[in-house]
């Protein structure tokens, strides 16, 4: 199992709003068989490791981090091939979080005489669908604030410079990153102050986010790096927009919501739109304004600091611009806190206490 998670890590920001799933075939103590869903649409995973078994996969015992589909969506369901194929055995790490559809894979496979299993790493399976289990629920992006940030708070100095506030290694797992979310976002002051492309840039050939601005008054410049063409932009304003600039930044090839009223974007309903668009999942790169604007309202899912062995003073911007609580005992908590190091910079990943809970959405009723 612990095979077929890497082997769905691996995948991992390459799924669209489809879970990132392994499987690996054993036949006798033999791996025969593995296999990763790598693009949604395309064969999931228990269909390359079946395929790589082939008659191998006879009296097999098949390990799968995601419960087998038994549905009919853009490829036929995975159960039905398992059992198709004579696999003796099934080990699930984790059921599918969709409660319309929990539990009705494994239940196939018992129906046609197949042995299951289910449960063996199923926290690590969770963690590693974090972003799919929200989704499915919620039709809500996983927001994940990451930011650069100093021993004492700080995300720039008193003029705002902020290049570099971290080291080479910390960057390059900031890149990383952006090429496992759907889409990345920032206030139009970051656009502003640092003309800012928001691409991936690795040492390898990575997948470039949707771009998503928080501009309340559209004071994107048409000519901003950001409206490059590299990849798809969305600005996020509001109906005190002129119509004009609407035209203008559209022309430039920009997508333009309008969340709300005004005079700041709804940022609720920016991620309700947002969702709508398939973005399963948002990294967000923003300044203290938009950093605290989200952790105050309960809207992000996971925080990620990265913290560099330095000290800038008071005077310097704060990563998360919020006024907070008036006691100590009511401060926001991280739980599930993991710390990593990269080069001489660390970063503290937690959850916030405040963040909610995914729920189904309620089902229509029919007509």
């Amino acid at each position: 199992m612990k095979l077929a998670l890497q082997a769905a890590s691996a995948a991992s920001g390459q799924t669209s709003i489809n879970p990132v799933v392994g499987c690996v075939v054993v036949n006798e103590g033999r791996v025969v068989g593995i296999g990763a869903h790598l693009k949604r649409g395309e064969g999931h995973a228990e269909v390359h490791a079946l395929n790589m078994a082939g008659d191998q996969a006879k009296g097999a015992t098949a390990y799968v981090t995601l419960e087998p589909c038994s549905h009919h969506g853009r490829t036929p369901p995975c159960c039905e091939r398992l059992i198709e194929e004579g696999v003796k055995r099934v080990v699930v790490a984790a059921t599918d979080p969709n409660p319309l559809v929990a539990g009705r894979g494994i239940k196939r496979l018992e129906e046609a005489g197949i042995e299951v299993r289910v449960g063996l790493l199923e926290e690590e399976s969770r963690k590693l669908n974090e972003v799919f289990n929200k989704y499915i629920l919620t039709k809500l992006p996983f927001v994940t604030v990451k930011t650069a940030v100093t021993l004492d708070g700080r995300v720039a100095t008193r003029t705002g410079h902020s290049r570099w506030v971290t080291g080479p290694e910390a960057r390059e797992a900031v890149h990383t990153l952006r090429h496992r979310h759907a889409a990345i976002m920032v206030g139009v002051g970051t656009i502003l102050a640092d003309d800012s492309e928001l691409t991936t840039r690795l040492s390898v050939p990575g997948i470039h986010p949707i771009r998503i601005v928080v501009d309340s008054s559209l004071r994107t410049p048409p000519e901003a790096r950001v409206l490059n063409g590299e990849a798809p932009t969305v600005l996020l304003t509001t109906e005190r927009a002129p119509e004009e600039r609407i035209r203008t930044l559209e022309a430039q090839g920009a997508e333009v919501l309008v969340c709300g009223p005004g005079p700041r974007v709804d940022l609720k309903l920016a991620l309700r739109k947002l969702g709508e668009k398939e973005i399963s999942s948002i990294l967000v790169e923003g300044g203290g304004a938009l950093n605290g604007s989200l952790l105050e309202a309960g809207l992000v899912d996971k925080l990620m600091l990265f913290y560099a062995p330095k000290l800038v003073g008071s005077e310097g911007p704060p990563v998360f611009a919020m006024q907070g609580p008036k006691e100590m005992g009511e401060a926001l908590e991280l739980t599930d806190v993991a710390i990593e190091s990269y080069g001489r910079d660390w970063c503290v990943t937690g959850y916030p206490s405040n963040r909610a809970k995914p729920e189904p959405e309620p089902e229509q009723e029919g007509g």
